[in-house]
């Protein structure tokens, strides 16, 4: 069976990345005076996953993230991820292979 080797040796900005995150949730948690065995119950999940999160495991699904973020009412800027109008190169990239003229299709159509 092959590893993933993204989890095996991530780069290192995302591995930061997950750390920084990890460290945001459990502060976020602690100053909501609550323990890992409340926040794991309230989102339905087991309490290794939230000690996982705030360590930022890279085996910690999403869905975890996602869902202690919701707790702590943190959801809206992940929202935001990814968002195509605010890709700045995707937009340069997309812009740059765009027709520049329409043309007439050559063939048979179904326009009466």
């Amino acid at each position: 069976m092959r590893r993933n080797q993204l989890l095996a040796t991530q780069p290192y900005p995302v591995e930061r990345a997950l750390k920084t995150l990890g460290g945001n949730l459990r502060t976020a948690r602690i100053r909501r005076s609550l323990t890992r065995a409340e926040v794991a119950q309230k989102i339905g999940t087991g309490v290794r996953a939230v000690m996982d999160a705030e360590r930022g495991n890279p085996f910690t699904g999403i869905a975890v993230y996602a869902a202690l973020l919701w707790l702590y009412d943190l959801l809206s800027p992940f929202e935001d991820l990814a968002d195509p109008l605010q890709d700045e190169h995707g937009l340069a990239l997309a812009g740059r292979n765009e027709r520049v003229r329409a043309r007439k299709r050559k063939g048979l159509d179904n326009d009466f």
